[in-house]
């Protein structure tokens, strides 16, 4: 990650192992306490101190404990890495706690997309499960709120999606079943609605060249390319002038 120039606060093991040059040593810092939000429950009070080894560098070690106490039994304490350029002690333990819930966030992503519902046997199969998994993970993902208003990098930036008084999202809204909330599970069953069609043609079209009905295909395509006008909101990029 270092070297892609990716920021990161990972954690690591208690008998985690650093080089440092002959003579060095190893010192910890003062306890800092720090209040610890939770979700369901009254904040708690923590304790951080950071671990120098040698001389400080831009990659910084912390300890993070429940008690301002050295914790030889490793329960009720963890350990951080990071390479932030700035010093995060006061909020890098927040920060790091942002992990449970992205782990959370990504659980449920993958049950609904079925990460783990592959039954194949070979690694190359497994990779084309994965890159499935991964593209409708995009494709729900640029529907998302966070994406509606990126800000304009200068004043010749122009939108390559029509103006949401362009879009005819306010027809495709008006499906029963749609969704009208900014999650990204009502953006997954709103887009499970938008391929409706098209899934339902892809089933009934070896019937159709069994019996044929007149205009049915027809209808459907039509249908189908509704479905393709659709926006999900405007989404403005920036283009050089």
């Amino acid at each position: 990650m270092e070297k892609l120039q990716i920021m990161f606060i990972v954690a690591i093991r208690s008998n985690h192992g650093v080089l440092m040059p002959p003579g060095s040593r190893k010192r910890y810092n003062r306890w800092k306490a720090y209040q610890q939000r939770l979700s369901h429950r009254p904040p708690e009070t923590r304790y951080l101190r950071e671990i120098i080894f040698g001389k400080r560098h831009r990659r910084r070690y912390y300890q993070i404990s429940k008690t301002n106490t050295p914790d030889p039994t490793g329960e009720e304490s963890w350990y951080i890495r990071t390479n932030f350029s700035i010093d995060l002690s006061p909020n890098v333990a927040e920060l790091y706690s942002l992990r449970n819930w992205i782990e959370y966030g990504f659980k449920q992503v993958k049950n609904e997309l079925g990460w783990a519902d592959f039954r194949l046997t070979d690694y190359e199969s497994i990779e084309r499960w994965w890159e499935i998994v991964f593209s409708a993970y995009l494709l729900v993902s640029i529907q998302a709120a966070s994406f509606q208003f990126l800000p304009q990098s200068s004043p010749t930036s122009t939108s390559l999606v029509p103006d949401s008084s362009d879009s005819n999202i306010s027809q495709h809204s008006q499906h029963p079943d749609w969704e009208s909330g900014t999650t990204w599970k009502s953006s997954l069953n709103n887009l499970r609605l938008i391929i409706q069609p098209y899934i339902f043609y892809c089933l009934i079209r070896p019937w159709l060249q069994v019996f044929n009905i007149p205009g049915m295909k027809r209808c459907f395509l039509k249908l189908i390319h509704f479905m393709n006008d659709f926006r999900a909101s405007p989404v403005s990029f920036p283009i050089a002038s």
